[in-house]
């Protein structure tokens, strides 16, 4: 493991203890970094995984079974589906009830000029007035990152509408150059950081210094082992992505325990796509029934899995989207 035992415990205690007290919370809850939101360890991710529920019904249907059980943290993006569409239907599913949900978008565009335009469009489609969070989606290259902090650019942006009260907090996610994600979030003083955090620990890269694994790297290089320490120290709510690699590492290890691994990190929570409904019962009760997972059985888990998915994990983040 990268991160040693004191940061392990100290950085656990940061994101926040299991609400034990909270008798009412249907989930454990942790508190979200330096925002001092409380909110579940599972998330529900309204992306690609989201979108294949194809209707706008079953949609509904599905964040409203989830923010009954307790899956009240809700994840989407302005390029979710075309025309703000996982917007659209989350925006159905949580009218009348925006007080018990904490709710992220991102922001794809790195044209400052089109940042207000879009999240308006990105209000109208939610319903609401205001998000919790907003993030600036899917940093990947240093050149990526150069554009997002240029004068007047995307973060520049994002900052003014933070000042305009249109979100609360603001951060930043990426899935591909973990070194690049940790430059960025060690220039700048993100509320939070969301991460591809799971047992395989791989460095996937999406249009970064190469397809797949990053060549000049070792399979070692990774988020949780170069961003996560970062985001820890600087106090982030961190949010984990990608926690069964779409599904990819599920066939390698159960998903229970490939959720207690990222559980046992560091992390705030874990945001995951569903795409059936008797996925949402099982996540939570998997979430449920999390206990931190020993160390050694992290590192035998991580070992394990990053040695029999590592080619499957590759092929597929050479030409994933995160859209």
């Amino acid at each position: 493991m990268s991160i040693s035992r004191r940061e392990f415990v100290g950085g656990l205690a940061a994101a926040g203890a299991l609400s034990a007290a909270d008798t009412k919370a249907k989930l454990p809850t942790r508190i979200l970094g330096k925002t001092g939101v409380r909110v579940p360890i599972l998330g529900m991710g309204a992306g690609s995984r989201f979108l294949l529920y194809k209707e706008e019904d079953k949609a509904v249907e599905a964040i409203q079974k989830g923010l009954d059980l307790g899956i009240t943290y809700i994840d989407t993006a302005d390029s979710y589906g075309k025309d703000h569409l996982s917007e659209q239907w989350v925006g159905k599913a949580i009218k009348g009830r925006p007080e018990e949900i904490f709710l992220a978008t991102k922001l794809s565009s790195r044209d400052g000029g089109e940042a207000e335009r879009i999240i308006e469009a990105s209000l109208k489609a939610l319903q609401v007035d205001h998000v919790d969070l907003i993030l600036i989606h899917e940093l990947t290259t240093d050149e990526d990152l150069a554009r997002v902090e240029a004068k007047g650019g995307a973060l520049d942006q994002l900052l003014k509408l933070r000042d305009k009260k249109l979100t609360r907090f603001i951060g930043i996610t990426s899935h591909g150059d973990p070194m690049v994600y940790k430059t960025a979030i060690e220039r700048h003083d993100f509320d939070c950081a969301q991460m591809p955090i799971n047992a395989a620990k791989s460095g996937m890269v999406n249009g970064g210094r190469g397809k797949g694994l990053l060549p000049d790297m070792s399979f070692k290089d990774s988020f949780e082992t170069l961003a996560l320490p970062v985001a820890v120290r600087k106090k982030m709510g961190v949010l984990a992505i990608k926690v069964y690699g779409q599904e990819h590492l599920i066939s390698h290890a159960s998903a229970e325990k490939l959720l207690h691994y990222a559980l046992s990190l560091p992390v705030t929570c874990a945001l995951v796509g569903m795409p059936k409904l008797e996925q949402i019962d099982d996540n939570v009760r998997m979430a449920k029934a999390f206990k931190p997972m020993p160390p050694a059985e992290m590192k035998h888990l991580s070992e394990t899995v990053s040695e029999k998915a590592k080619v499957a994990l590759d092929q597929f983040f050479k030409t994933h989207v995160d859209a």
